[in-house]
C-alpha cells in the first residue's frame, strides 16, 4: 500500500538535491517544487525518478509547500528541504507511524540537527529545533511567507530520531541568506502589524546574541557556534531594521 509523499522545495540544489532524494528512496513517491532552477537541479531529479512541477517562488514559502500539497497524490506528506537528509533511523521511525499504527495522531514534529563546517552543533537555538514536517495530507497548511510552519489541526506528537542538517556551505551563502530572509521577516512582520522602533533595533540583537552564545551555550560549539550567535543576532538587527524603514516608506515592501 502506498501512503507517503515527500516534498522538497529547490532552487540551485545540484550539489544537496541527489543526496536528499537518496535519503527519500523510502517514500513512496518524491515530488521536487524548483523555483526556476538554472543549474542542474531539474535534471538530476528527474533522473532519480522524482516528479518535477517548476514554479517561481515569487517570495512565499508557505504558497510553494502547499503547491507540493496538492500535488502529493499520497495520505501522509513529509517536507524535507534539499540541505536535509532523513537518518536511517528517522526512516524507520516515520514509516512505523505511517504504515503500522492505527491512531489518531495528525502530525508528527521531527528533530533536527545542525552540521555547520565539519561540526556538530549541540547548542544555542540551532542545537534544539524541532520541526512539523510530517502530516496527513488534509490535516492543514502552510502558513507565513518566510519562516513559514504546517497549521496541523488535531493531535501531534515528536518522533525521536534526527533529520540531518547540512546549511550555509560557505559564510557569503550564509550572508546572502540571512539578506534574503530578512527581507522576507520584515515583510511578514509589516502584515502583522508588528512595529519596529529604535529600541528594538539596539536591543533585541543584543539580547538574541546572548540568549545563543551564553544562556543557550553556543560558546561550547566553538567559532561556528560563534558565527552562529553573531548571525542570528544580525538577522535581528536587519528584520527590525528593514521593519522601521517600511514603516517610513524608506525600503521597498
Amino acid at each position: 500500500m502506498k501512503l507517503l509523499s515527500a516534498i522538497i522545495l529547490t532552487k540551485n540544489e545540484e550539489v544537496n538535491i541527489e543526496d536528499c532524494i537518496k535519503s527519500l528512496s523510502f517514500c513512496d513517491e518524491i515530488i521536487v517544487i524548483d523555483d526556476n532552477s538554472s543549474d542542474g537541479t531539474i535534471n538530476l531529479a528527474r533522473r532519480m525518478n522524482a516528479v518535477v512541477y517548476p514554479r517561481e517562488l515569487n517570495d512565499d514559502y508557505s504558497a510553494q509547500r502547499n503547491f507540493g500539497l496538492e500535488k502529493a497524490n499520497y495520505s501522509w506528506c513529509l517536507f524535507v528541504d534539499a540541505d536535509e537528509r532523513v537518518s536511517p533511523e528517522l526512516k524507520n521511525e516515520i514509516l512505523n507511524v505511517t504504515r503500522f499504527k492505527n491512531t489518531n495522531i495528525m502530525g508528527y514534529f521531527i528533530r533536527r540537527k545542525d552540521f555547520i563546517w565539519g561540526k556538530r552543533i549541540d547548542h544555542g537555538e540551532p542545537g534544539n529545533i524541532t520541526l512539523l514536517r510530517l502530516a496527513r495530507k488534509g490535516a492543514g497548511k502552510w502558513k507565513r511567507i518566510v519562516h513559514e510552519y504546517w497549521d496541523v489541526l488535531g493531535k501531534t506528537e515528536t518522533l525521536k530520531s534526527w533529520l540531518y542538517h547540512y546549511p550555509h556551505t560557505t559564510l557569503r551563502d550564509y550572508l546572502q541568506l540571512v539578506n534574503k530572509y530578512t527581507t522576507l521577516h520584515a515583510r511578514a512582520n509589516y502584515n502583522e502589524h508588528k512595529k519596529s522602533s529604535i529600541l528594538k533595533i539596539i536591543f533585541i540583537p543584543k539580547g538574541k546574541f546572548i540568549y545563543n552564545y551564553l544562556i543557550k551555550l553556543g560558546f561550547l560549539d566553538g567559532i561556528q557556534g560563534l558565527i552562529i550567535s553573531f548571525m542570528m543576532s544580525f538577522h535581528s538587527f536587519l528584520s527590525w531594521s528593514k521593519l522601521w524603514l517600511i514603516q517610513k516608506r524608506l525600503y521597498q515592501k
